[in-house]
């Protein structure tokens, strides 16, 4: 499968793009628990942590539905959509600060994981500017889903800075807690309404906690 602009004449959302596309604030925001309960093991049998494995199932997920894979082009008028999209989550540094860390997709959680370990030693370790250290390869820009880890504490709801013309999808995971017998984390999805409707966020959660079971 190929990049590919999407045809608008036929399409189902481009009452919505036109209605969204217009708005100063047009993304929205939910938050959701998802089931951990056994992840650590689960994850430690392909060499990842917890924290490796949740953002290898979100960016599997993600990459399932069709919406969160769009992006707005020529000034908004028109849609792209991705043959696959990567990932980008913040990593806090030694120094105290944080930094950006690029996570290519690959649909193998133990060669997603030894990838990102390398890499996420090396921006740990850096300080300044937020890219230092980054190594994105070949991975554009345009094709990451912004994601955030704040496991200090359980939160309910959660809202990302965006700049001018920001529409990417924005996924941010919280602290694990228990629940009874269960082990839950809020996760909270940031989407373009142009381009998503609660719909695809339903299917994101569905697809990712199937993805979280599966490792």
């Amino acid at each position: 499968m190929q990049d590919r602009d999407i045809p608008l004449a036929d399409w189902p959302r481009r009452a919505a793009l036109a209605h969204f596309r217009q708005m100063a604030q047009p993304a929205f925001s939910v938050t959701a628990p998802v089931d951990v309960t056994g992840l650590r093991e689960r994850a430690a049998r392909h060499g990842a942590t917890p924290w490796l494995a949740y953002h290898h199932a979100a960016l599997e997920a993600a990459n399932a539905v069709d919406g969160m894979r769009q992006t707005l082009i020529d000034d908004g008028a028109g849609v792209r959509e991705f043959a696959t999209i990567h990932a980008s989550t913040t990593v806090l540094r030694d120094d105290g600060s944080f930094g950006f860390l690029t996570l290519p997709r690959d649909p193998s959680l133990a060669a997603f994981a030894a990838r990102a370990k390398h890499n996420l030693h090396r921006v740990r370790s850096a300080s300044g500017d937020l890219f230092k250290a980054d190594d994105p390869g070949d991975v554009r820009v345009e094709t990451l889903v912004h994601m955030t880890a704040l496991p200090w504490f359980a939160f309910t709801a959660f809202t990302h800075a965006r700049g001018h013309g920001d529409d990417r999808p924005k996924i941010a995971f919280g602290r694990f807690t228990p629940q009874g017998d269960r082990l839950m984390m809020p996760v909270a999805v940031d989407v373009h309404h142009a381009l998503c409707d609660g719909v695809h966020v339903g299917r994101f959660f569905q697809a990712f906690q199937a993805h979280l079971d599966g490792i």
